[in-house]
């Protein structure tokens, strides 16, 4: 049976009984961690998968078309961390009006009950689902009581005085606070994606970059940046990378490119990881090429700088 599901209505996912968690889990922080680690111990205390329930489109980007909020991981990273984390199968649930107007017991019923067999159903702090997010904890457990399963929550997961969220990972991210985000996702923040063909401006500038589109959404940052790629070798690349529509250059849409110090290899469709490191500067147009490449110039110059004087990985 495939690990990842898109829908409930092929039958039955788990005979034998699972235990559920649910969730967004964008960015995976370590409230989403506590969550899923809680699940996978549970599933395997009592001899039955662990099942992730999560959503694509996220609700808040299907309910803000106009305005989403940004992203802190790709779809594919968010699966692919689910199961590395102990989850057996995940639910990609498709979000749509279907799933967005179904009631909360009828979501239980056809969901947790027919096709997952749940036996145990475990979520985060101020959990809300269902039609107008009527359904809360104290629903999933009557409905559970009802249907022969038990439903829990777990508390909030509180760093530096603060909860932990998305939310406010996000804010620490825009504002350059790389550090701090990091502590709350339990690792550095990543870009993580293949690498594609972009126009090979930037090696005719002296700048060779490799590209990278962006996760669904706007991205949670913008600018240029001291950042290490991962994913090449053993250690971590020095480089610096610009973030954002390229103004100077006609750009529209966000893109992510990086140049990578002292290296020159073929890798175009290599699946790498972006960390950032420090903010440089924000993105500006500016008055013609010649303009550019001087300040480009000096970006990789501080670049190399900071990554060498607070990057002890790279001679590890």
């Amino acid at each position: 049976m495939s690990r990842l599901f898109r829908d409930v209505d092929r039958g039955v996912r788990a005979p034998q009984g699972s235990v559920v968690c649910i969730g967004a889990f964008d960015g995976l922080h370590l409230g989403h961690r506590a969550l899923v680690h809680r699940t996978a111990a549970r599933a395997r205390e009592l001899g039955m998968p662990a099942i992730a329930l999560t959503f694509d489109p996220l609700p808040r980007e299907f309910f803000a078309t106009s305005l989403p909020p940004p992203r802190l991981m790709s779809t594919r990273a968010r699966v692919e961390a689910l199961l590395d984390m102990g989850i057996d199968q995940v639910g990609l649930l498709r979000f749509g009006t279907r799933l967005s107007g179904m009631a909360a017991e009828v979501f239980v019923d056809e969901v947790l009950d027919r096709a997952l067999r749940a036996r145990e159903v475990w979520v985060g702090p101020d959990f809300r689902f269902g039609r107008s997010r009527t359904g809360d904890l104290a629903l999933l457990a009557e409905e559970g009581r009802r249907r022969g399963f038990d439903a829990g929550g777990i508390e909030p997961v509180m760093l530096m005085g603060e909860r932990v969220s998305s939310t406010r990972i996000r804010m620490l991210l825009g504002a350059g606070r790389f550090d701090e985000a990091a502590r709350l996702l339990g690792r550095p923040y990543l870009i993580e994606n293949r690498v594609v063909r972009g126009r090979k401006l930037g090696r005719t500038l002296g700048y060779p970059t490799a590209n990278l589109r962006l996760p669904a959404g706007p991205p949670p940052l913008s600018g240029i940046f001291a950042t290490l790629v991962h994913g090449l070798g053993p250690l971590p690349l020095a480089s610096v990378s610009s973030l954002g529509t390229r103004p100077t250059v006609g750009g529209i849409e966000p893109l992510l490119e990086t140049h990578i110090f002292d290296f020159d290899a073929d890798i175009y469709t290599r699946r790498i990881g972006i960390e950032f490191v420090a903010k440089l500067r924000d993105e500006q147009k500016f008055d013609g090429l010649d303009a550019l490449v001087a300040q480009m110039d000096r970006d990789a110059a501080q670049a190399r700088h900071i990554l060498v004087s607070e990057t002890p990985r790279l001679t590890a």
